[in-house]
C-alpha cells in the first residue's frame, strides 16, 4: 500500500505562486508515475499534470502549461507542483495520485493510489 498526503495549499492572490508537495509512504515511489488532479465545488476531477516513474517523460493540461511544472525526488520519495502566475480559476482542491507503471498518465481511473487532497484558492 502507498500512502499519499499533499501539502502546501492555501490561498493566494492571482499572479502568486504555490507549491505543492506530495508525500509518500508505505513503498518507494520509483517504479510509480505520479499525477496531480483537481476538482471544483460543482465540477469533475480534472487531470492537471502527470510525471513518469523516473521523471524523464511530463504531461500537463493545456489550461496550465507554461504555468505549472510538476516534478519529482524519488530519493524523498515526494512529487511537486510548483504553481505560477495562478488565477481564480485554478481554485480547487488539488490531489496527488500514483499508479503502478512507468508512464505518465492522464486518465484518473489509471491512478492506483490517492492523497486527501490540498485547497488552493486563487483571489481575484
Amino acid at each position: 500500500q502507498v500512502q499519499l498526503v499533499e501539502s502546501g495549499g492555501g490561498l493566494v492572490q492571482a499572479g502568486g505562486s504555490l507549491r505543492l508537495s506530495c508525500a509518500a509512504s508505505g513503498r518507494t515511489l520509483n517504479n510509480y508515475a505520479m499525477g496531480w488532479f483537481r476538482q471544483a465545488p460543482g465540477k469533475e476531477r480534472e487531470f492537471v499534470a502527470a510525471i513518469s516513474s523516473r521523471g524523464g517523460n511530463t504531461d500537463y493540461a493545456d489550461s496550465v502549461k507554461g504555468r505549472f511544472t510538476i516534478s519529482r525526488d524519488n530519493a524523498k520519495n515526494t512529487g511537486y507542483l510548483q504553481m505560477n502566475s495562478l488565477k481564480p480559476e485554478d481554485t480547487a482542491a488539488y490531489y496527488c495520485a500514483a499508479r503502478y507503471y512507468s508512464t505518465a498518465e492522464r486518465r484518473p481511473t489509471t491512478y492506483h493510489y490517492w492523497g486527501q487532497g490540498t485547497q488552493v484558492t486563487v483571489s481575484s
